[in-house]
């Protein structure tokens, strides 16, 4: 007889593994997306009329390439341990955050407000990250 746990199991083995191979196939598709940005950005400097691609786009395209791969170690941490770690969690909402700074400051949309907020917040996020890591379950 099948018990609830067993469905369970096999229903968050499905999702996880699910969830990974989509991580996996974003962080291609990123990387990829980054050269094919970084070859027009080269062509237009040698004089080529292409599409206009912004240093911005690559730099934003990088700092999302870091943020799936925390979410990517965060879900093979999960398979493995079958517990979340709150450093990672912290990790990638940092990188998250500093995403949306680097592309407010390369845009020039950024006001003092939005500043004094984000830094709140990142002193939150490394206290909690420091506390995390002082205090490890492990």
């Amino acid at each position: 007889m099948v018990e609830h746990d067993d469905i369970f199991d096999i229903v968050i083995r499905f999702v996880t593994y699910s969830v990974l191979y989509i991580l996996l196939i974003a962080i291609i598709v990123g990387l990829l997306n980054i050269l094919i940005n970084v070859a027009i950005i080269i062509y237009e400097l040698l004089g080529g009329n292409f599409i206009h691609v912004s240093f911005i786009d690559v730099v934003v395209s990088v700092l999302t390439i870091f943020v799936l791969i925390d979410l990517f170690k965060t879900f093979i941490d999960y398979r493995e341990h079958k517990r979340i770690r709150l450093t990672y969690i912290t990790d990638a909402t940092i990188l998250i955050v500093l995403r949306e700074i680097a592309a407010g400051v390369y845009t020039h949309h950024i006001e003092y407000e939005f500043i004094i907020s984000i830094s709140v917040l990142l002193v939150a996020l490394g206290f909690i990250r420091l506390i995390a890591t002082k205090y490890s379950p492990d």
